[in-house]
């Protein structure tokens, strides 16, 4: 069920944007993260559910075989990003660059950009003249946007009293320096802050990295139990059969 509400956002989300700019955005899109999750999570449970309720080996064994994956591909992944820190940074950079290049393409990416460099008082991947990446922000002098050489206003210092957020705030931005653009906006870029709040909550991620595990590993458990019971049904079914005649039985 939680599966199905998962795709059903993501369809929605999907619907509400215009044709052009969901294509422009294809890869980096929230929504369709969503809906491949969503579906990926309906096709493994509704293995396990089926399988259990009808004591079917086959849909029972997909479902052992697809959680190892999915388990050992999150357990690759968290390998890889503590032995080869460089190369998860790498792309960590080369997706939040790809953001940026899409910012104005996709209202769901804008939001989540916006959040993210709010919560970490960050702007850009490694500084805030990465904005310049962006079509909208670029800083060259024949760019006719308005928007030239700004950025967000997700990237302003906010006065905890102010009542109306000034979304022009960050004009102009990135022509100053950074001495100068630090009394306005946070001139840090959000790939450093991201490994330094990573650092901090190591025992957080952990945390957390385990509650997913632990299901993880009981389902494929308990499938594999299930499975095993059912051989063993069967063994005895088929045993009773053989010996149905025989005058001993």
């Amino acid at each position: 069920m939680i599966s199905m509400v998962m795709v059903a956002v993501g369809v929605y989300a999907r619907l509400l944007k215009h044709a052009e700019a969901a294509m422009a955005c294809l890869a980096v899109d929230p929504a369709i993260l969503l809906i491949m999750v969503g579906v990926l999570t309906f096709l493994i449970t509704f293995c396990g559910c089926v399988g259990s309720l009808r004591e079917n080996i086959c849909l029972l064994q997909m479902f052992s075989v697809c959680l190892t994956i999915v388990f050992l591909l999150q357990l690759a992944a968290g390998v890889l990003g503590f032995v080869f820190p460089d190369k998860a940074r790498g792309k960590v950079s080369e997706i939040i660059n790809g953001a940026i290049v899409h910012y104005r393409d996709d209202l769901d990416l804008q939001n989540l950009i916006d959040f993210g460099q709010k919560e970490f008082s960050c702007c850009g991947g490694v500084s805030y003249k990465d904005w310049s990446q962006n079509m909208y922000f670029n800083c060259t002098a024949n760019n006719p946007s308005r928007e030239r050489c700004s950025v967000p206003f997700s990237c302003c210092l906010h006065d905890a009293g102010q009542a109306v957020i000034n979304t022009m705030c960050g004009h102009g931005m990135q022509a100053r320096g950074y001495l100068e653009a630090s009394a306005f906006i946070h001139t840090n870029g959000c790939i450093d802050k991201l490994v330094n709040w990573t650092h901090s909550n190591l025992f957080l991620l952990g945390g957390i990295a385990v509650g997913l595990a632990l299901p993880q590993l009981v389902g494929i458990v308990l499938a594999q139990l299930l499975i095993n019971q059912i051989r063993d049904q069967i063994k005895l079914q088929l045993y009773n059969q053989q010996h149905r005649a025989d005058p001993w039985y």
